[in-house]
């Protein structure tokens, strides 16, 4: 009798790979701490409304990316100025703007969470902004992050921003995403992008379905997207007292929903908080299943 050679299935081939590892990314401004560019503004002794209205409003109507808008705005009040706006001035400003409350605590209160669940699993955290990468890098929270992308100013020689270096657009944040899950070093390298799909899951640093991103704002929903057709986990964090502000100023496709929408208040017991415990959970869980199917 011939006898029939029994499959295992518990071979790697048979099951997906292991990648012990959640990435939990963020956006800054107006998600962990004030809109940095109004709060710039402020510290200037400048009206927010007015300054908008007079130079960055204007610069929009007349085709200007927003992004390109704001940093011209500010290098072009740099000059007008007697104290002129330096990387030591924004060095200084980042230094002195305070998260929302509880943010600080929010970092080991997740990672408490995850070695609760699976010892074995690492939680990274990461930022992705449209904001000022200098403000952001000098924050009392830039230790608790792996890395940290924005926009970023070329200084003059008496440290005075002077161009725009590096622009984070919304779907530029996308590309960023990607970079995470490849672990790369370098956002440009050598030029070449980095094709997630023709990347096999066991050679990511992360996949972008181990990935969840919470963010404020249009500038987000490009990620929104990538993580929901991907498997991830989007949330949408909102200020004030009502959702209703943040469904009039945002229009989301059925694919760029969030998973929930919360204030962004980062209190133990909080929505929110609630909210990236139960991403965190959910991911834990399956990580823990693939281990299990892995005999670890």
């Amino acid at each position: 009798m011939t006898q029939v050679k029994k499959t295992d299935f518990r071979k790697p081939q048979a099951t997906k790979p292991v990648c012990n590892r959640i990435a939990v990314v963020f956006d800054f401004d107006d998600t962990l701490a004030p809109d940095t560019f109004d709060e710039l503004i402020k510290r200037l002794g400048l009206d927010v409304n007015e300054f908008r209205q007079q130079h960055y409003e204007s610069l929009k109507e007349a085709g200007w990316d927003h992004v390109a808008a704001r940093f011209y705005c500010l290098i072009q009040e740099s000059k007008r100025r007697k104290e002129k706006i330096t990387k030591d001035y924004l060095v200084q400003f980042g230094q002195d703007l305070q998260p929302f409350k509880d943010v600080t605590e929010m970092f080991d209160r997740l990672q408490q969470k995850v070695q609760e669940l699976n010892p074995q699993i690492e939680l990274e955290f990461y930022i992705i902004t449209g904001g000022f990468a200098e403000v952001v890098r000098n924050t009392c929270i830039a230790s608790y992050f792996k890395k940290i992308w924005g926009c970023e100013f070329h200084y003059a020689e008496n440290s005075e921003i002077e161009f725009l270096k590096r622009s984070i657009s919304h779907t530029e944040k996308t590309r960023y995403l990607m970079h995470i899950a490849s672990g790369a070093d370098q956002v440009d390298g050598d030029g070449r992008s980095f094709a997630y799909r023709d990347v096999s899951e066991n050679q990511l640093h992360v996949p972008l379905s181990q990935m969840i991103y919470v963010g404020d704002g249009a500038s987000d929903v490009p990620c929104f997207s990538v993580l929901n057709d991907e498997g991830g986990i989007a949330i949408g964090v909102y200020k004030g007292d009502t959702v209703e502000k943040w469904s009039q100023h945002i229009e989301v496709t059925e694919s760029q929903r969030v998973t929930n929408l919360a204030p962004a208040d980062y209190q133990a017991e909080s929505e929110l908080m609630r909210s990236l415990n139960l991403a965190i959970e959910s991911l834990c869980k399956q990580i823990s299943l693939r281990q299990l199917s892995k005999g670890e």
